[in-house]
């Protein structure tokens, strides 16, 4: 019985221990939650929508707030651009909202490619 006794004063030392083990393996491996790049700008709020599509695609929908930029007129627009916020990206497939990402890095902007329209869970959407 005094065993026992003992043995269970160890039991709180044994489930740290095991506990800290299982977060160290957790980390190695990659598994830990992190907070994905999106998600820290969203939070941050610091951020302007840009719709790289045609006009045409843009009223057919588009995500709430965004603002339309198609990607052939980014260059020459990007005066309406605030270099102290991420530009986020997207269009319909991400094929421009890439040309659009590498354009606006090229000339200094903070930019996150969001790819494309359908795919987008994170904002509202509308018409």
């Amino acid at each position: 019985m005094a065993q026992i006794k003992h043995n269970m004063k160890k039991l709180p030392i044994i489930i740290l221990t095991a506990i800290a083990l299982v977060n160290i393996m957790m980390l190695m491996s990659g598994c830990q939650k992190q907070i994905s790049e999106l998600d820290r700008i969203v939070e941050e709020n610091n951020y302007t929508i840009v719709d790289v599509r045609t006009k045409e695609e843009y009223e057919t929908g588009h995500v709430k707030d965004s603002i339309n930029i198609p990607v052939d007129e980014i260059q020459s627009r990007l005066n309406e651009l605030d270099k102290n916020k991420t530009i986020i990206v997207y269009c319909r497939s991400g094929k421009r909202s890439t040309t659009a990402y590498n354009i606006l890095i090229e000339n200094g902007y903070k930019s996150y490619n969001l790819g494309a329209y359908e795919s987008i869970t994170k904002f509202e959407k509308g018409a």
